[in-house]
């Protein structure tokens, strides 16, 4: 021990940071990186999912904590930092907005932690979670979700006779999105935006629209969590 505080003094940090602060804060940020992480996936929607991101959000908030121990109280320490960090470059581009809230909150969380700030750290990660899953589960912002995508090929003549009434039992929305004409002027291609009743099954809706007289190539393709409008 005696050693350790011989090698802290030596490198300015003894009259900051004892040996079990270190140890604390660095658990801290570990632990606060995880809880993020752990958030993150667990609210995430769409398809920018990243095992990466959510490992980059333990290292950050861990590289922040020693960053804030390292400059201490020293401010020209500080500027050095700040100067040597300057020519690092991040090229990777975060491909949803909602990431970089959690990039954030992994540098505050890293900040509270490394300054021994441990109940502002503590109580703002808990406060992120909190508000992140409240938005989740109420679906904040979002006008309208999908849920499937149908497609079909119809004959003309037959348009709108047998599906209509299918739409109208088993949906809770069924928008048309697309119209496509063979180049016969025989059948053509629909694609609708269907939200499906809650008692309702996608085999048993499709296997329906499928028996449609002059319905073919029904495709129903999932779009939950995919589609926002």
């Amino acid at each position: 021990m005696q050693n350790l505080q011989e090698t802290l003094a030596s490198e300015g940090l003894a009259f900051v940071y004892q040996p079990q602060d270190i140890v604390i804060n660095l658990c801290l940020a570990f632990i606060i990186g995880m809880i993020i992480s752990a958030t993150y996936k667990s609210t995430h929607k769409g398809l920018s999912y990243s095992q990466s991101f959510m490992l980059t959000l333990v290292f950050v908030s861990l590289v922040v904590s020693m960053v804030m121990m390292v400059i201490g109280n020293n401010l020209a320490r500080a500027f050095a930092l700040v100067g040597a960090l300057s020519i690092i470059r991040f090229r990777t581009v975060i491909k949803d907005t909602k990431d970089t809230s959690y990039v954030f909150m992994a540098l505050a969380g890293g900040m509270a932690s490394g300054t021994s700030s441990y109940f502002l750290g503590i109580i703002g990660t808990v406060m992120f979670v909190i508000v992140s899953y409240i938005l989740h589960v109420t679906n904040y912002g979002s006008f309208y979700k999908s849920e499937f995508i149908l497609r079909f090929r119809s004959q003309r003549s037959l348009e709108e006779r047998g599906y209509t009434s299918i739409f109208t039992d088993q949906t809770r929305s069924a928008s048309l999105l697309h119209v496509e004409p063979s180049g016969d002027q025989e059948t053509s291609v629909l694609t609708f935006d269907i939200l499906l009743k809650k008692d309702i099954t996608p085999e048993r809706f499709s296997r329906e629209i499928a028996g449609v007289e002059g319905v073919s190539e029904v495709t129903l393709v999932a779009s939950k969590v995919d589609v926002d409008y």
